[in-house]
């Protein structure tokens, strides 16, 4: 009886232990956020957009227009969308069509970030400035950071949604159950990197240590 009760003491304070653990990491998590664009004027070879939240791609064309870089490279587009359409849609000039890049083999933050790197390598570039939601910002990077040589300069651009309260989460069950999610996913990313080793894309989409 005596054994079985330490058992189940140690099991209970082991439990409290993780639960801590994971509490205190979603709340370093949210109070880490970016709650503004750091480096909002150096330019880049390339402006990186990922699709999947309001504003990405609006941003990515507004920092076209404001010459952040001579080119932008769209990542995980619909089928069927072509530039033309994106430049009405946000009523852009047609004199940057040739400025615009479209990936449609993405289909998530990984891919976001394998196909990125399989373009950059292939056409040489060095810097770029990845615009996505504040939220999915540090996710991102890890995925980033993680195909790409460390001798390509990322400037991290975050877009801030109007649907995403950040900085009173608790107050938004939406807002706190996406930032949960994306929590998760992050430190899932984060655990599947330390088991893996270090990986780059080449010029032709393959991996390598």
């Amino acid at each position: 009886m005596l054994l079985f009760r330490r058992i189940t003491l140690g099991a209970g304070a082991g439990i409290s232990l993780a639960i801590a653990v994971w509490f205190g990491g979603f709340l370093l998590f949210t109070a880490n956020l970016p709650r503004q664009v750091d480096d909002p004027t150096t330019p880049t070879d390339v402006i990186v957009v990922l699709t999947g939240g309001q504003g990405r791609t609006a941003m990515g064309i507004e920092l076209l227009h404001r010459q952040l870089a001579p080119r932008l490279f769209i990542s995980g587009v619909h089928y069927g969308v072509d530039v033309m359409e994106i430049l009405r849609l946000f009523r852009s000039d047609a004199r940057f069509e040739k400025a615009i890049f479209l990936d449609y083999q993405a289909e998530n933050t990984r891919e976001n970030a394998r196909e990125t790197a399989r373009w950059i390598k292939a056409q040489g570039l060095t810097s770029l400035r990845l615009v996505t939601g504040s939220y999915h910002m540090p996710r991102s990077l890890l995925e980033f950071h993680r195909v790409l040589p460390s001798s390509v300069v990322i400037i991290p651009h975050p877009v801030f949604s109007d649907h995403v309260m950040s900085n009173e989460w608790w107050n938004w069950p939406g807002t706190a159950a996406l930032l949960l999610s994306e929590y998760h996913k992050t430190v899932a990313t984060w655990l599947r990197h330390r088991l893996f080793f270090w990986e780059f894309v080449d010029a032709e989409g393959n991996e390598g240590g």
